[in-house]
């Protein structure tokens, strides 16, 4: 990773218990991605923020100052965490303390991007565009032969966890998808609210 261009302080509360994750990346969205395939449903998105620095550099030192402040508050990975690394930089009890870094860093002149929910809508929105041909690497032939229902292969289930990302923060996804892929998403939700 190189240290010139934007980067990322972020802290990721969790949405079911008083557990946060804290570190630093150049696009904190893919990091959520890794951190778990559904973040939107993982990670209180409402709560989380992401301060913007300009290099690497920055967004590093702020986590290593705020990590050492931190450290009677460190705690396990959680188990339904994706394997993506990080397995230090997990906070029992520091949501408070870290909701007062946020207005810190916003006070010395970094952007705060707080909640984090509206940044990510608009990088997901961004994206759009792009979910027609992404999606379509499904092989529709392959999901109108075997029935809209079909989750076959983890390829596809990491599709439907980046779709289903679209309606979770309120964003439209059926203008940007194949009629085949719409088909297939709409009875993989339909299956997934009945289980």
């Amino acid at each position: 990773m190189t240290s010139t261009g934007p980067a990322f302080l972020y802290v990721l509360p969790t949405l079911h218990e008083d557990l946060l994750k804290l570190g630093f990346s150049r696009d904190p969205l893919a990091r959520m991605q890794a951190l778990h395939p559904r973040f939107y449903e993982f990670f209180d998105l409402e709560r989380a923020f992401a301060v913007q620095t300009d290099t690497v550099a920055e967004a590093r030192a702020l986590e290593t100052r705020h990590a050492r402040a931190l450290r009677e508050h460190r705690a396990p990975v959680p188990l339904t965490a994706g394997r993506a690394g990080g397995h230090t930089e997990w906070y029992r009890g520091a949501a408070a303390q870290l909701a007062r870094v946020a207005e810190e860093c916003a006070s010395a002149g970094f952007v705060v991007h707080r909640p984090l929910a509206d940044w990510v809508r608009r990088r997901l929105d961004a994206h759009a565009p792009l979910l027609h041909d992404w999606s379509a690497l499904l092989c529709v032939d392959e999901l109108e032969a075997r029935g809209a229902a079909a989750v076959a292969s983890l390829a596809q289930r990491r599709v439907l966890d980046v779709l289903d990302a679209y309606p979770a923060l309120g964003l439209d996804l059926e203008r940007w998808l194949p009629d085949a892929v719409r088909a297939w998403h709409a009875e993989a939700r339909r299956c997934a609210s009945a289980s």
